[in-house]
């Protein structure tokens, strides 16, 4: 999916002026947000008079976290080329960098939680050295990773104070509303500890990025670089998300943020401070949202569900029969939605487990039983090629002269083509026997060109039929719009990556 704006990681620095002084040992110690305080503080109904008495109480407990990095860098302006070894004369070269946050202490024994991406390296051969945990009054400790996960985005470290240290304890963010009022407290653009007040904007909102945990709180409270990792509270004290992106033009606050929720991550960070190993479940398949077009092109009564891209060979997904273009309703009983996606479901059930899916093929409903694998490592994921075929260099091919049809597939879906021939295959990087129509050009006014459509790109099916021919893909056209359907469902193949359907509005 493609963004007119990004959704970008914040990052932050800084501390406030608070401090707090117990002497109460490490295991009587209470949490700031624990209920024997916050009952005389929080406003029982409407909007609070005042954030400050929530504030003073929770804002000792949010830290500022930095670290120091070895980030390695290039040196000779040649290397790469083959005159690398003639000027220049140096290899890679390091410097000395930094990388600044939040967090919030959840025991009085200083465990810390912050996001992955503050205490990570920026880049390839770049290396941590030092983790600092600043407290709100200036007091410095150095930190030691205690564990951290890529995937959820988040990092657990451990602190040592000779004094019981102030903490906040995670709330339930399944209770949270629309329209709910929530505090930030974190350390934006270097300013020290900030508090901003808003409300949540919407639960468990999918951004289009992917994955498992594409699924957040989002607010209009303030949230900007350097927020990453501080907590968002509710009008309860409690820690109902951690502060993780915004989506910005700028790269500055548009009221627009996002918090990974209190129920996500929760149990992920009692994993990491037991040092138990983080298992998600894995089905080996590339999936898509249904959106309007796709639902159009088949018919569907409503947007609903997720269409498989692509299917690993050796995977789940493989082993019970799935193929691209089925569209997965619900999995286990349950519901597949933009809020609650195929992904979420799949990676919150445990490796091994057998789980039915529901899915419509080529218009029929099914049921297929699934064996949920064990999730493969990044690197391992980043071998994987869901069938990619051919070169990943993208040169253009020659247009061959050969007869274009009279113009109906440019009327209707805005793009050119021609037969596939074995020449052209080849040219394209297509594997041997590939069958399709090749797309000459794209009006960049049509619906083909703000899907991403190009020349170069070769037309497997229109609506689950292969597409060997001209003749074939204007037959599809007719079919489509003598069944009222203002879409055509088309599986596009681009040279060195997997086919992938694509819904086009017809015109």
């Amino acid at each position: 999916m493609k963004y007119a704006y990004g959704v970008t990681t914040a990052l932050l620095l800084g501390g406030a002026a608070i401090s707090l002084a117990t002497g109460v040992p490490a295991g009587a110690q209470v949490a700031q947000n624990d209920a024997q305080h916050m009952g005389q503080i929080v406003p029982r109904a409407g909007a609070p008079g005042s954030f400050a008495d929530l504030t003073q109480q929770l804002q000792p407990a949010v830290v500022n976290i930095s670290t120091r990095q070895r980030v390695r860098v290039q040196t000779n302006p040649f290397a790469g080329t083959p005159f690398g070894d003639l000027f220049g004369g140096q290899g890679p070269q390091t410097r000395e960098a930094q990388s600044l946050g939040s967090g919030f202490i959840i025991s009085a024994d200083g465990y810390v939680v912050t996001n992955n991406h503050v205490i990570s390296a920026e880049g390839r051969g770049s290396t941590v050295e030092s983790i600092t945990v600043t407290m709100p009054d200036g007091t410095e400790f150095p930190a030691k990773l205690i564990g951290k996960d890529a995937q959820s985005d988040l990092a657990v470290l451990k602190i040592e104070s000779k004094r019981p240290l102030p903490f906040v304890k995670f709330g339930d963010s399944r209770n949270a509303r629309v329209g709910d009022w929530v505090i930030a407290i974190g350390n934006p653009f270097g300013l020290g500890g900030t508090v901003t007040a808003g409300i949540i904007s919407a639960v468990y909102r999918n951004t289009g990025a992917g994955g498992a945990y594409d699924r957040y709180l989002q607010t209009d409270a303030s949230i900007n670089r350097g927020n990453s990792g501080g907590p968002m509270f509710d009008m309860k004290g409690q820690v109902i998300g951690i502060n993780n992106a915004i989506f910005s033009p700028t790269g500055g606050s548009v009221g627009i943020g996002f918090a990974i929720p209190a129920e996500t991550a929760q149990p992920i960070v009692e994993k990491l401070i037991r040092g138990v190993a983080i298992e998600r479940g894995y089905l080996g398949v590339q999936i898509a949202p249904v959106t309007d077009d796709v639902a159009d092109s088949l018919g569907l009564s409503r947007k609903r569900g997720e269409i498989i891209q692509g299917v690993q060979p050796g995977g789940g997904a493989a082993a019970a029969g799935m193929q691209p273009g089925d569209i997965v309703l619900k999995v286990n009983g349950k519901d597949v939605t933009p809020e609650q996606t195929l992904s979420f479901i799949v990676a919150n059930t445990n490796p091994g487990t057998r789980i039915p899916l529901d899915l419509i093929r080529e218009g029929k409903r099914m049921t297929v039983t699934v064996t949920v694998g064990k999730r493969p490592t990044d690197e391992e994921l980043a071998q994987q090629n869901f069938g990619n075929q051919g070169d990943p260099d993208d040169n253009p091919f020659n247009r061959d002269p050969e007869k274009q049809g009279d113009g109906a597939i440019e009327k209707a879906l805005g793009f050119s083509a021609i037969p596939l021939t074995p020449q052209i295959a080849n040219q394209l990087g297509a594997a041997p026997g590939t069958q399709g129509v090749v797309i000459t050009a794209v009006d960049g006014s049509s619906d083909a060109a703000s899907k991403g459509l190009q020349r170069g790109d070769i037309v497997l099916s229109a609506n689950y039929r292969a597409v060997t021919t001209l003749s074939g893909l204007e037959a599809a056209i007719k079919e489509a719009k003598a069944a009222n359907r203002s879409a055509l469902l088309l599986r596009i193949q681009r040279r060195g990556q997997p086919a992938a359907y694509i819904p086009i509005r017809l015109r």
